[in-house]
């Protein structure tokens, strides 16, 4: 079944719009090491909130909401790309990569 997502994207991509989609996952452990040096690292303590610290305690819920959200707005127009986000370099080297590649398919 398609949804007005669907179709907004089909529209974007119809004109011409190279539409990139990625999801940038974590593990609960590496997300508990980064809160960790954000408290201790004054430039960085101003990005961690209790907000955060309540959600963390959501991880289950928010991984299963992200399941279904990859499932069902991943389409042929804007597939989503799934970025292994535990190690910095890589998790950005597949960004452009993945960018590069979808501009060179629409180039072609």
């Amino acid at each position: 079944m398609r949804s007005a997502g669907d179709d907004f994207e089909e529209q974007l991509v119809d004109h011409g719009i190279v539409l990139v989609k990625y999801w940038l996952h974590i593990t609960k452990d590496e997300q508990l090491a980064r809160f960790k040096s954000r408290e201790v690292t004054p430039y960085k303590s101003w990005k961690l909130t209790d907000e955060d610290w309540r959600n963390r305690e959501k991880w289950d819920q928010y991984e299963l909401a992200t399941n279904d959200m990859v499932q069902h707005t991943s389409t042929l127009n804007a597939p989503w790309t799934l970025v292994e986000g535990n190690d910095k370099r890589f998790a950005r080297i597949k960004l452009i990569k993945t960018l590069c590649d979808r501009l060179k398919q629409r180039l072609d």
